[in-house]
């Protein structure tokens, strides 16, 4: 549960903190020189006619201005340190997640560790990731995610002895219908019941469960370490290959990236298998499957 918000710094914290860390020094330095140098500014001793109201705004802004040149950058290296310390503990995830032997490591978090890692694990293929923090109106909808102006939802289900049905797979595909978004993601550190697999086959939403998650969180950081770019976690709608079959895949024609195996949605080919660019959108190499 995140923790109460006590007013307009808190939430300005929280703001910054969803930034690079850098961003938040940057605003820091900024905030300080503008306000400073508005704050050392002379006022005018004496009031001429008809400009007691702009004298009065001066004082005012001046005031501000005086206060404002400490606190606001303040709350800026505040956020900016609290956005370090959420990345550091994310890439902490996704070490241990690594170093793990199997997917029983993701059974040992608590929710909001799980949902830091699966949000890591979607920023190491170069997704904007954005943490909503579920429940409410939105159907439960955890993290947001935008690539190549498409936006992609995704909830996060760490049912440790419990396998997620096909209502929860269902509503968020009612509710990616209703924000328009290109796709969505279920992601569990357990299973999948035959019917959420079955009604999420041919729809634009992939179930990803708890080994499939391992695995993928490994080749992705394998990926980041050995080239700058996306990795190969599953496009939303497409079929991806299983973990243990990329060593098998081809590279792309255009830009030699790993490829991974999809099912086309639309077209002549509807239905059938290719290897596409794990660099999608910005690559769209294709290969036909065998």
């Amino acid at each position: 549960m995140s923790r109460r918000k006590n007013g307009a710094a808190d939430a300005l914290t929280d703001l910054v903190s969803m930034l690079p860390w850098w961003v938040g020094v940057v605003l820091a330095a900024v905030f300080y020189v503008v306000l400073h140098s508005v704050a050392t500014q002379p006022v005018k001793a004496t009031v001429q006619p008809g400009q007691a109201g702009a004298f009065a705004a001066q004082h005012i802004w001046r005031g501000f201005a005086t206060v404002g040149q400490y606190i606001l950058p303040l709350i800026c290296l505040a956020g900016a340190g609290l956005s370090a310390w959420r990345r550091r503990e994310r890439r902490t995830l996704v070490q241990n997640a690594v170093q793990s032997k199997s997917a029983d490591a993701l059974d040992g978090m608590s929710w909001t560790q799980f949902e830091k890692l699966v949000g890591e694990a979607f920023r190491l293929q170069g997704y904007t990731v954005t943490e909503s923090g579920g429940g409410g109106a939105d159907g439960g909808v955890d993290l947001v995610l935008s690539r190549g102006g498409e936006k992609f939802l995704v909830q996060c289900k760490q049912w440790k002895a419990f396998r997620v049905g096909v209502d929860v797979v269902r509503e968020l595909y009612g509710v990616m219908a209703a924000r328009g978004a290109a796709g969505g993601y279920v992601v569990t550190s357990g299973r999948f019941t035959d019917d959420a697999t079955g009604f999420a086959r041919g729809r634009n939403v992939d179930l990803i469960d708890g080994s499939k998650l391992h695995g993928l969180i490994q080749q992705a950081q394998a990926a980041r370490q050995g080239f700058r770019g996306p990795t190969n976690l599953p496009t939303a709608g497409s079929r991806p290959a299983s973990p243990g079959s990329e060593s098998s895949a081809p590279t792309c024609p255009l830009c030699s990236r790993p490829m991974v195996k999809r099912t086309a949605r639309r077209g002549a080919g509807a239905g059938g298998e290719f290897w596409g660019c794990t660099g999608y959108p910005d690559c769209r190499g294709t290969r036909a499957a065998d």
